[in-house]
């Protein structure tokens, strides 16, 4: 299974994340027009090798085309890569990076998530390095991304709002239940880098692995005795590569809900972050029906998930239990049916296929198009993977097509 790890042990920028992965070997072009894609002719990148502290480094130059930095809000990011030409696994990857943002931004600030304002953050050159970071990853095709013990800074720094203590407020709203460490002074993780740790990366030390390329990102800074870079690793792991993370279980019992609310409470819980949400009818004093409601999810995000639940169900209390999950490795691939492309979700281990299901939504957005039965184009997804050769026990990855 591809890996990338990620050594953030100098801290994390969004700039330095993605001048690591171009150092890697990532082109580019393609990032470059996935930035155009969200913003056209708003900026220009490019790099330069630099050296941190002794160690030969890559830096990305971002020169911002705007005449004039407009104030971006969660919505008009949204709006924007929602219509973007992007591939699909990069556009769902920003839009979680900036979601996550936007929560920690409405905590901070005490507002509704809708009215957040980006300020810094939603500057073209931010919202290059969110993008250009997520379209690199979608080149790479790496199945998981592991990042390391964090630096965060310590001090004080100058923002839009004035003066400020390091870490910045929304930084640790977006590093909870994340191991990090203070590490030096000044602003060491900004905003940009720690959403993009939390939204697309599991925390963990350097896992087994064998090493293919090593790329080195550098910091705006020169720090006498400390290389100010990001370390991106990308290999291999070994045949089985069933992943191990620790999740964080929230339960609570609800008597006095009306029903037909629990299938947008469900879908809200989803959206901010929860991994899995499901109900169990349960009996329970007096007799009366209820549903425990259950929330998986990591660490980080129990926070802001804990604040839903309150607001969105009748509950008082809920309980919290740590869990370890097992998952299989997993990859999304597009399968043609009636010449629109249908996402297959793929599980698999030791180089087998497991387990190869359509994409739900978009069987049912086909089927609709097309005025037929969910089940007849189910069935038409399932023939064209299993045309594909992506059917329980073929080989893992597919050989490429000659």
């Amino acid at each position: 299974m591809a890996l990338l790890w990620l050594d953030v042990s100098a801290g994390v920028a969004g700039d330095m994340m993605l001048a690591a992965l171009l150092d890697l070997g990532v082109e580019l072009e393609p990032v470059q027009a996935a930035v155009d894609a969200v913003l056209p002719g708003a900026v220009r990148l490019g790099t330069e090798e630099v050296g941190r502290a002794g160690l030969r480094a890559r830096r990305l130059r971002v020169e911002t085309l705007e005449a004039s930095a407009p104030r971006r809000t969660w919505a008009d990011l949204r709006r924007a890569l929602a219509t973007a030409a992007l591939p699909e696994p990069a556009r769902d990857r920003a839009l979680r990076a900036f979601e996550r943002l936007a929560r920690a931004e409405a905590v901070v600030h005490g507002c509704p998530v809708e009215k957040v304002h980006f300020h810094e953050v939603g500057a073209a050159d931010s919202v290059a390095d969110v993008v250009g970071v997520c379209a690199a990853l979608d080149t790479l095709t790496v199945e998981r991304v592991v990042a390391g013990r964090l630096a965060l800074g310590s001090g004080r720094l100058h923002g839009e709002h004035g003066d400020l203590p390091v870490p910045a407020p929304a930084v640790l709203e977006l590093v909870r239940g994340r191991p990090v460490f203070a590490g030096g002074e000044g602003e060491l993780a900004t905003p940009t880098g720690a959403a993009l740790l939390a939204a697309l990366t599991e925390p963990g030390e350097l896992p087994d692995m064998v090493i293919d390329r090593v790329g080195i990102g550098a910091g705006t800074r020169d720090v006498p005795g400390r290389a100010n870079v990001v370390r991106a690793v990308l290999g291999t792991t070994s045949a089985s590569s069933v992943s191990v993370e620790d999740e964080l279980v929230i339960e609570c019992n609800v008597d006095d809900l009306d029903p037909r609310v629990w299938p947008t409470v469900l879908d809200d819980l989803l959206t901010a972050g929860a991994k899995d949400a499901w109900l169990v009818p349960i009996l329970m004093k007096k007799g009366r029906p209820g549903h425990t409601l259950t929330v998986l999810c990591a660490a980080s995000a129990a926070g802001a998930l804990r604040q839903r639940i309150f607001a969105l169900t009748t509950t008082i209390g809920v309980r919290e239990t740590r869990a370890t999950k097992r998952a299989l490795p997993r990859a999304v691939i597009t399968v043609t049916v009636a010449e629109v492309e249908v996402r297959l979700k793929v599980a698999h281990d030791g180089g087998r296929v497991l387990n190869a299901m359509p994409e739900f939504d978009d069987v049912v957005s086909l089927a609709q198009s097309r005025r037929l039965p969910v089940a007849t184009v189910l069935g038409e997804a399932h023939a064209a993977a299993a045309a594909a050769g992506i059917v329980t026990g073929a080989t893992w990855p597919p050989s490429p097509v000659p």
